[in-house]
């Protein structure tokens, strides 16, 4: 192999919309020498934001992919997207890299999608380096903005490069670790100057917290460090790489991407003290589901997983690869999970931005694509020679938040749209596309209004259709409250040769919520043949399915087969089915039969400003409050349950409640019973759609 996984990094850009993520990776590509030169977001010439909709909109979609080269080290750069709705996104970028910078605007300082991303990078414990942006920018306050990150975090910062001040206009950026002090111009790369001399004395206070950070590191650095007072600049910089790989510590970092400030003593950083893959933990799960500890390791044959699908226009279909062992060559042999089918990549890529650049290898721990092979999807696991039973951890990503029912004028459009949108959720895992067959309703789920509605633009333009949608229509439940004991019915028809007769005898009673069903034979002496009660569970099932106030199927029902009777020649299976299932229609008119209405756990990320709104509307949508919590820095989390009728609207009516600030998860939950007047309006609407 050429390059070595210590010699390699992978870093995640993150934070939240509008922090300068793009500017960022624009400006690391400029000074590295990727482009000759930088270009704006409002220009559309970006290197990571170059879809149609990334370029229109001024926002990015999709975690963009790039790679240089800093000295002796690779970098993998991923720019991640920082609007909730593509919060997929970053989930395939922190799962394939090591490292994070968090960019936070230091006059705003933390916001929503900060707090969320951050606790994502806390489940993982992923380290990751804070870097206060835009600090050319008037009122811009790093001291105080620091001091807010520290109340709003439980985490240990240190500074490592400071803002440099000149006749109160921000002129640079001085490194502390390296001790250098960068000047800046807005379109030229950073210029070495003096250090200036009021800063010195600083630097001196926060390099000796350095090396202190760096002595906890390993109890040969503390020795040596209470034996002589200080250690060595080569010690404090192994010392600080092992504190910082096991998130002991977040770094802090001033600077400017408009002004290219900040990058020298960040790509400084990455190089010196930034882990690199080898070593890092991963998981799989064994045949048997168990979760077993994975490492990065440059021994042992090839293994990787895929963590992204781009199905691109001119390339075709491409599958990001992250190499966990050994190391993938374009002769390497390989099977996935999703295909014993042996196959070689042929070709293997990295990327700039939409740019395909072709490389011989791809290293442990590297990050790379495998062009146009059908039998790959995201989450598959690779394996050269013979796959195993284990497979990799497969990414974990939100449910959707947001739902629209799809109206189609024609069955031709219908089958283009489907295919279309199928082509969509293999690349994002955030997106489904289902058919409800209670409702006859074809679905989509998202994770908001802006992703949504983007791929709707998109089958307008690339179609030439326009798609209808509507809310969809809720999936009730009907259940029963009542024990109904004994209930006959014979089934009897005459029709000239065999007739058809049946007779069967049932107890109904309910179950407990969520059981969803139970049955038991207690015949005793042969009354109807054992032959003919496969036949009765399917009549049972065709009437629970019916349901009995509107339509919706029957759930956590016990019924028990008491009796029964056959004749000789008349009795079938099919008679038995039709007898079983007039028998629960019956039991069910003296049940007690009640409407069920699904509800969701949800969890509500917002400023404080806003929460009595927020709970206010909670109340209005029949929801109820299980918990609040802090987060800090004025933020707090709202943990509720819905009726998911209030929740076709919740992302729209959220975000206008809070000016578009707030965000939310959902997961299904449960169900619940629905009673009064507006059960009364479901059963109603339910009954005449049906007629």
């Amino acid at each position: 192999m050429s390059l070595s996984c210590k010699n390699l990094r992978n870093v995640a850009i993150a934070g939240h919309n509008g922090t300068g993520k793009t500017s960022l990776n624009e400006s690391i590509l400029f000074c590295t020498n990727v482009i000759a030169k930088k270009e704006s977001v409002e220009s559309g010439r970006t290197v990571s934001d170059f879809t149609d909709e990334e370029i229109s909109k001024k926002i990015s979609v999709h975690t963009s992919f790039s790679f240089f080269k800093y000295g002796d080290i690779t970098v993998n750069l991923l720019d991640m997207p920082g609007t909730a709705d593509f919060v997929g996104e970053c989930v395939c970028g922190f799962r394939s890299c090591e490292s994070a910078i968090m960019l936070i605007d230091p006059k705003i300082g933390p916001q929503i999608e900060t707090f969320k991303l951050w606790r994502r990078l806390e489940l993982r414990n992923k380290p990751r380096l804070v870097f206060l942006n835009k600090m050319d920018k008037d009122d811009s306050d790093f001291d105080g903005v620091l001091a807010k990150i520290k109340e709003d975090f439980h985490n240990d910062f240190l500074v490592f490069s400071l803002p440099i001040i000149n006749g109160g206009k921000f002129a640079g950026a001085y490194d502390l670790l390296h001790d250098k002090a960068y000047s800046c111009a807005e379109g030229q790369k950073e210029k070495e100057i003096p250090v200036p001399e009021d800063m010195k004395a600083k630097r001196e206070e926060i390099y000796q917290q350095m090396i202190e950070k760096a002595a906890e590191s390993d109890d040969a650095l503390m020795e040596k460090f209470f034996e002589e007072g200080t250690l060595p600049y080569e010690d404090v910089i192994k010392g600080l790489g092992t504190c910082y790989s096991q998130n002991l510590f977040v770094p802090v970092m001033a600077g400017s991407a408009q002004l290219n400030s900040g990058i020298v003593a960040l790509l400084d950083f990455i190089r010196d003290i930034a882990p690199n893959p080898e070593g890092k933990r991963d998981y799989k799960y064994d045949a048997n589901k168990a979760r077993i500890n994975a490492y990065i390791s440059e021994q042992g044959q090839f293994s990787g997983y895929v963590f992204k699908t781009v199905i691109d226009q001119f390339s075709g279909k491409l599958s990001y690869v992250k190499v966990v062992t050994g190391f993938l060559g374009v002769d390497t042999e390989y099977s996935s999970t999703l295909s014993s089918k042996k196959e070689k990549p042929g070709k293997l890529y990295k990327s700039i931005g939409k740019k395909l650049v072709e490389v011989n290898e791809l290293i442990t721990g590297d990050i790379g694509v495998i062009a146009k092979s059908q039998g790959l999807e995201t989450n598959a696991t690779l394996a050269q020679g013979v796959v195993d039973k284990t497979v990799y951890a497969s990414l974990m990503f939100p449910s959707p938040t947001y739902s629209l029912a799809l109206v189609v004028p024609n069955k031709q459009d219908e089958v283009k749209i489907t295919e279309f949108l199928k082509r969509v959720c293999a690349e994002d895992m955030t997106f489904r596309l289902e058919y409800n067959a209670e409702t006859s309703e074809t679905t989509i789920h998202g994770m908001g209004e802006i992703q949504v509605g983007m791929i709707l633009d998109r089958i307008k333009d690339k179609l030439k259709i326009t798609v209808q949608t509507k809310l969809p229509e809720i999936a009730y439940r009907e259940t029963i409250t009542k024990r109904v004991p004994l209930t006959e019915y014979t089934h009897k028809k005459q029709t000239g040769g065999h007739g058809q007769f049946a007779r069967v005898v049932i107890d109904v009673e309910p179950l407990p919520r969520g059981e969803e069903y139970k049955f038991a034979n207690v015949i005793k002496g042969g009354a109807v043949s054992k032959g003919y009660v496969p036949g009765i569970e399917k009549g049972l099932h065709d009437a629970m399915q019916e349901g009995f106030l509107a339509h919706y199927p029957m759930v956590d029902v016990s019924i028990t087969l008491v009796d029964g009777k056959e004749h000789p020649v008349d009795s079938s299976e099919m008679a038995f089915r039709m007898a079983a299932s007039g028998a629960l229609k019956a039991a069910l008119s003296k049940a007690g039969a009640v409407l069920l209405e699904p509800f969701s756990k949800v969890w509500i990320y917002a400023d404080e400003t806003y929460m009595g709104d927020i709970l206010s509307d909670i109340s209005t949508r029949r929801g109820r409050v299980i918990s609040d919590e802090s987060l800090g820095g004025g933020m707090r989390k709202i943990y509720a349950e819905f009726p998911d009728a209030s929740l076709r609207d919740y992302s729209i009516a959220l975000k206008s409640i809070t000016s578009g600030t707030a965000s939310f998860d959902t997961e299904p939950s449960h169900y619940e019973v629905l009673q009064g007047k507006l059960a009364e309006d479901v059963i109603a609407a339910r009954n005449k759609a049906q007629q």
